[in-house]
């Protein structure tokens, strides 16, 4: 049985919104008001609930590639994930690991983001063009002037020692534009006695 239609249904933003709790009293109070005498809309909005709960899960489980907002990372930290973080200053490089009770690596990629409407995170590993992988329309927050990515923990741990290069690419009609060019030189994790 499908829900009645709504003359007014909620864009997904708006839902997206109003589950993130960003919109002010007047707005959310409004929607409350509309999502519990509107089937339709509380469906959509349940819909979107069941998805960000299993990207989320497989975020949480190191089980997938995902560009993640602040917000986001910062409710994983809340709910007391091991986070490892790496901040990488514009077109530049850092030494990274991850260690056994690590839950996520966060990587944080500084970028002058201002006036860019689309995004692209390429990376590059060890194979060179033949070990290319491209994230089309990648979100981003032109303000923090920041990209935050996470990568399958299995992978990172799996790896020797390896040089991976990031490149954020501004694509426009006129042509792509290169953002930022950051190379991340990892390593297998070594405790302290050498293990």
């Amino acid at each position: 049985m499908t829900a009645p239609s709504c003359a007014d249904p909620i864009p997904l933003a708006t839902l997206l919104e109003y589950w993130l709790g960003e919109l002010d009293a007047a707005r959310e109070g409004e929607l409350d008001g509309h999502l519990l005498g509107c089937s339709h809309c509380s469906a959509s909005l349940q819909s979107l609930v069941d998805l960000a709960g299993g990207v989320g899960a497989a975020v949480r489980a190191g089980a997938l590639d995902a560009v993640l907002s602040d917000a986001f990372v910062q409710r994983l930290a809340a709910r007391g994930l091991r986070l490892r973080q790496y901040h990488v200053p514009h077109n530049g490089s850092v030494h990274c690991t991850v260690a056994p009770d690590d839950d996520l690596l966060i990587t944080r990629l500084a970028a002058p983001l201002l006036g860019i409407e689309r995004l692209d995170l390429e990376r590059v590993g060890t194979g060179g063009s033949s070990d290319l992988e491209r994230l089309c329309d990648v979100p981003f927050d032109a303000a923090a002037g920041e990209v935050v990515f996470t990568l399958p923990m299995q992978r990172i741990r799996a790896l020797p020692e390896t040089t991976v290069r990031i490149r954020l690419i501004a694509p426009a009609p006129s042509g792509e534009r290169l953002v930022g060019e950051y190379t991340l030189h990892h390593r297998p994790y070594q405790s302290s006695d050498g293990h």
